[in-house]
């Protein structure tokens, strides 16, 4: 049987019957001490999207000792065992400790302790940032972990994601992981998947947050560069959607009742035209009609789409790279009157937000946690602009 395909059915069930989150982890061996869930009730769960899980979740209840609480190891008919734990370290503790835990519990947590704060709504759940290397997805990954998330960095720098998930984790307990993807490349989207249901076994939220820009009169702007920033802003989304929230999907199809979150960065260049920035802004116009397309259909699958649409991030990468940043491309591209230098361009863009900065990390996070905190909103596109752009 395929673990891709069962782990978040699987973790759907269990987060079901607990009431908590869940991280599973994987090995083919064979443990002895483990809890066997069989053929029939497996088939049962994943032959088909939206086939009826309750008998995997009644095979579970069944497993459960009087204090609620289920077994750390389950075993599959095809050989393989499931490890529970309520973090990613407890779920790789209790593999490394196989076969001896047969004594051992993933214990519920506390459903009576009141939240404390907005970022709660993250805390222990398994999330998902694209281009999380470096810039505005490298705040946005460091912001959810401190809110107590587990985070997947994707990044096609592949090294760059390691370095900062291992920074993450200096701290002593595992709250990232690096998975190297190519976002306009199906097949790497789909190995992304692959490695994020191996690892944690689902994903609770998915921050799309890759994108380039490619700056330049529509006289002039080659068409390469137009192809370039339409199939990482616009082709890329769709991608990473198909492919993540199928898993998404899944855990609802194990967890009738679980919620799961879909965010896309995009701009606050979806929201009004940009003067010699048609291609990015296209692009991220076309990603709010996906935004808003994905809300409707997904919805059934207990998915909420969103989008944050951020001002300028100016003293990220995109903005502020001394060779290829928006500053020197719109400073070559001469998009500001009058500008001479680097200096002037950015005092041009700092001086049209009414809150005289431009937009930084924190801004978007809170964002998010509000989206993901709203049970009754989805298909939005939320202005983080300091009143630069304001909805109509």
């Amino acid at each position: 049987m395929d673990r891709i395909a069962l782990a978040p059915i699987l973790r759907g069930a269990i987060m079901e019957l607990t009431g908590a989150p869940v991280f599973l982890a994987w090995t083919q061996d064979v443990v002895d001490s483990a809890a066997p869930l069989s053929q029939e009730v497996l088939e049962l769960a994943t032959s088909k999207l939206h086939q009826d899980a309750s008998p995997l979740r009644e095979a579970l209840k069944a497993l459960q000792n009087s204090h609620g609480e289920l077994p750390q190891a389950l075993s599959t008919p095809n050989g393989g065992t499931f490890f529970l734990g309520a973090s990613y370290d407890a779920a790789q503790k209790a593999m490394e400790a196989a076969p001896s835990i047969t004594q051992h519990f993933f214990l519920q947590h506390d459903q009576a302790t009141p939240s404390s704060g907005r970022g709660d709504v993250v805390k222990g759940r398994i999330a998902l940032v694209t281009g999380g290397a470096q810039g505005f997805g490298a705040e946005i990954a460091r912001g959810l972990a401190d809110e107590g998330a587990f985070v997947w960095i994707a990044d096609i720098n592949e090294e760059g994601a390691a370095a900062f998930a291992a920074e993450l984790n200096a701290s002593g307990s595992t709250r990232a992981a690096a998975v190297a993807v190519d976002v306009s490349d199906e097949s790497s989207v789909q190995a992304m998947a692959a490695t994020i249901v191996a690892g944690t076994g689902g994903l609770d939220l998915l921050v799309s947050n890759a994108g380039v820009l490619r700056a330049g009169s529509v006289l002039q702007l080659e068409a390469h560069d137009f192809d370039f920033v339409t199939r990482i802003n616009y082709t890329a989304f769709f991608l990473v959607v198909k492919h993540l929230a199928a898993v998404m999907a899944a855990q609802r199809q194990g967890g009738p009742t679980q919620s799961m979150d879909i965010v896309q960065i995009n701009s606050k260049s979806g929201l009004e035209g940009s003067n010699k920035n048609g291609a990015y802004a296209g692009g991220k116009f076309g990603g709010l009609g996906l935004v808003q397309s994905f809300a409707l259909e997904l919805v059934e699958h207990g998915i909420k789409v969103n989008a944050i649409c951020p001002g300028n991030f100016f003293d990220g990468p995109l903005w502020s790279h001394p060779e290829n940043g928006l500053f020197v491309q719109y400073l070559r591209a001469g998009k500001v009157p009058g500008a001479q230098t680097v200096a002037d361009v950015k005092a041009f863009y700092e001086a049209k937000v009414p809150m005289g900065r431009g937009c930084y990390g924190p801004d978007v996070l809170r964002a998010i946690l509000y989206c993901v905190e709203q049970a009754y909103e989805t298909g939005q596109a939320l202005p983080v602009t300091g009143g630069q752009v304001m909805l109509k």
